[in-house]
């Protein structure tokens, strides 16, 4: 029998079962209860909004979307987004997926940090960003009601979130400070880092090799 949050139907296809159970086994329970709170704020921003959407996509891209915080990614040198895109491309490529649903499942995570860009994009996109938005930052708090947030907390509880999101954001990206350039990451270490020097984009143009 299908699991129903909030009114919002958790995609329980063979491909999300399997997902699910992954991204719980290499989470913390921080992480993956956040995920699933980003399927479900996003599912119902998508209603609020009138989007057609697809569910499952959804579900996958918000389950995915912060694997790059995961001890096993904090060597790679690259953005976590990006590593988390890659972590969910390569478990949708296993499973014989088609390009163009991996292809939004990939662009869904790396951009879910870059505010401004996802609701010009496909629903399932601009889905995952509004779900991390709601829950990390509180942007779209007030669209719904007070009813259906408490029914997602109740089956996925935040407890001491910000402390706790704000920890896991410091802990993935202090072994890769150069990818926090231009994105809202390099906040967290100027806060939590006593040693970070972020990269000054102006400075970056001045200093140039360019003569002039």
């Amino acid at each position: 029998m299908s699991t129903e949050i909030a009114g919002v139907r958790i995609p329980d296809s063979a491909l999300a079962t399997e997902a699910t159970e992954l991204v719980r086994d290499v989470s913390s329970e921080l992480l993956y209860h956040h995920s699933r709170r980003v399927h479900l704020f996003g599912a119902l921003q998508g209603q609020r909004r009138g989007l057609a959407f697809d569910a499952e996509l959804l579900y996958l891209a918000a389950l995915f979307h912060d694997l790059g915080l995961a001890p096993e990614h904090r060597g790679s040198g690259r953005r976590f987004e990006i590593d988390g895109a890659e972590a969910a491309a390569a478990f949708l490529r296993a499973h014989q997926v088609p390009q163009r649903r991996i292809r939004l499942v990939w662009e869904a995570i790396a951009l879910h940090t870059t505010p401004g860009i996802p609701e010009y994009l496909e629903p399932e996109i601009a889905l995952t960003t509004a779900g991390v938005e709601l829950d990390v930052l509180g942007i779209g708090y007030h669209d719904l009601p007070a009813g259906a947030r408490d029914a997602v907390v109740a089956a996925h509880p935040r407890p001491d979130f910000k402390r706790g999101i704000l920890r896991a954001f410091h802990e993935g990206v202090a072994p890769r400070p150069a990818t926090t350039f231009g994105n809202v990451k390099a906040d967290v270490l100027a806060r939590f880092d006593p040693e970070f020097e972020r990269t000054d984009f102006v400075e970056v143009i001045e200093g140039s090799a360019w003569p002039e």
